[in-house]
């Protein structure tokens, strides 16, 4: 059984949003998708400054069984990064909602937002699969 938060936003692609502040969201991949990927052993990671459109690929996690794109959630600029990634990508593994993060974005469409999957929904998505 996966975990799902249940103050985080989703994607049916996987990954989750939480809101860090004001038009600044943080972004990651799901515990399910985790596990379906298995052993993380490398990410690929945009540059601070980045602008990303929501629902286009932004990068890439890869694991001793495949490669993923990572799409964005939301449109914006990339506001940091997890250098963390570069020397732990299993840390993805072992707490994707702490961490694991990925991104964070300076968020350009807030109303966006109100477009992600609850906590309920997503585990529908899940079920689904």
């Amino acid at each position: 059984m996966s975990t799902i938060p249940t103050n985080l936003k989703y994607t049916d692609d996987h990954e989750w949003v939480e809101t860090v502040g004001k038009d600044r969201a943080r972004v990651g991949i799901t515990d399910y998708a985790q596990k379906q990927l298995g052993d993380i052993v490398f990410v690929e990671l945009p540059k601070v400054g980045d602008k990303l459109e929501a629902r286009r690929a932004f990068g890439t996690v890869e694991s001793v069984k495949s490669v993923s794109e990572l799409y964005a959630p939301l449109s914006g600029t990339v506001a940091a990064i997890n250098t963390d990634l570069s020397d732990d990508p299993e840390s993805i593994n072992s707490d994707p909602y702490g961490d694991g993060w990925i991104i964070e974005l300076a968020v350009t469409k807030a109303d966006e937002l109100k477009g992600l999957l609850s906590a309920t929904q997503y585990q529908a998505v899940i079920d689904e699969q």
